[in-house]
């Protein structure tokens, strides 16, 4: 039986660094690629790489680098020549680690490398490993309407609840709202073009929940539901699990209830 191949783009910590070490728990036939900016700085991932040296890769990936991007595809298009699952992780809050609270803290240059890191990496990721995705055999076996029982790849853009043009009621916080909502378009528009043919990849955008990371932790005080980097994960892990072909373009909760858009 083939590997299960599963990759994880911003895989340094966080909820990447939490998808990579329960991919590996799940089981010994999953091979686990983990991407990051910055492999030799990344210790915890280091450490993960050493207890599982046989099914878990470290790759050199800079979302905003799409020279990076197309080489890497490359080098796990020769090694394992196919991908069953693909989560894009890595995000920013801001620059300066901190959102926006007005316009007056809004600046070009830090809409460029929010949208950069957010949106246009995970998109350019997607046009180059899509033919690895459509190549793969898929985490689970999916049904549908249409279709008894096949097989599909997956394809993971994690976002936020902010993204959402209709649930929000608050404002600010320009730069992380305009490319996670930006993120949901281009999630929608993927599992259009790569739901047609019989090789179809279900794509859907996630919403983790707020969890302790350094991302939110300057907004922890007023969050009256904190998951733990472990708790989010496996309740996303089961909402991939139990994922159909109906499901792809949909923006869905950790709880796997649906978000609008």
């Amino acid at each position: 039986m083939a590997a299960t191949v599963c990759l994880v783009q911003g895989a340094s910590r966080g909820i990447g660094l939490g998808f990579c070490r329960a991919l590996l728990a799940k089981s010994s036939n999953t091979s686990v690629i983990a991407t990051c900016r910055n492999p030799t700085a990344a210790s915890e991932l280091q450490s993960l790489q050493q207890q599982h040296p046989q099914q878990l890769s470290v790759l050199q990936l800079d979302v905003t680098d799409s020279r990076q991007i197309e080489e890497a595809s490359k080098v796990v298009g020769d090694k394992y020549g196919h991908v069953d699952l693909m989560i894009n992780s890595a995000g920013m809050l801001h620059p300066t680690g901190r959102g926006e609270t007005g316009l007056k803290d809004v600046s070009a240059e830090g809409l460029d490398i929010t949208l950069r890191t957010n949106a246009v990496g995970p998109l350019v990721m997607a046009k180059h490993f899509a033919p690895l995705l459509q190549k793969g055999e898929g985490v689970i076996g999916v049904q549908s309407s249409d279709y008894k029982s096949f097989h599909a790849s997956v394809l993971v853009n994690m976002s936020a609840k902010v993204g959402s043009i209709t649930d929000n009621g608050l404002g600010g916080w320009y730069s992380y709202r305009l490319s996670k909502a930006a993120l949901n378009m281009a999630t929608k528009n993927l599992s259009l073009e790569l739901g047609r043919g019989r090789r179809k990849v279900i794509c859907i955008s996630m919403h983790p929940g707020t969890v302790d990371t350094a991302l939110s932790r300057p907004y922890h005080k007023n969050v009256p539901n904190l998951f733990t980097v472990e708790d989010s994960v496996n309740q996303m892990m089961e909402v991939i699990n139990s994922l159909t072909v109906d499901d792809s373009g949909k923006f869905l909760t950790y709880d796997r209830s649906e978000l609008p858009f």
